[in-house]
């Protein structure tokens, strides 16, 4: 069984910054891409950014330029750095994890941007 543990999220106001992390553990053979996606009240679930096991990523058009997204092969760990955050980045953020031929869903972190 794979577990995805989500951290990081809470309360900031505009302009300020949140790292979220992603720590995934059990059964994982091989990991193709990890990343994180967001859902806003009465919004679909959308792409923020991936990172693949070589290194490359990939963001959603609305964060290109201040989140960054990086990984630890290692550790089986994603983190999403947030700078410059705005009021539409309020949302509940997913780490989602590409691995054994599957996709795997963490529970979810809050995230709120206070204007």
């Amino acid at each position: 069984q794979v577990q995805l543990v989500e951290s990081g999220g809470g309360l900031v106001q505009a302009g300020g910054s949140l790292r979220l992390s992603c720590a995934a553990s059990g059964m994982i053979y091989s990991i193709s891409v990890m990343g994180w996606y967001r859902q806003a009240p009465g919004k679909q679930r959308e792409l923020v950014a991936f990172i693949t096991t070589t290194g490359n990523t990939n963001y959603g058009d609305s964060v290109k330029g201040r989140f960054f997204c990086s990984a630890d092969n290692a550790k089986k760990t994603v983190y999403l750095q947030m700078n410059s955050l705005k009021p539409e980045d309020t949302a509940v953020y997913y780490c989602k994890l590409n691995a054994n031929g599957r996709e795997y869903w963490g529970q979810g972190t809050q995230v709120t941007v206070s204007s």
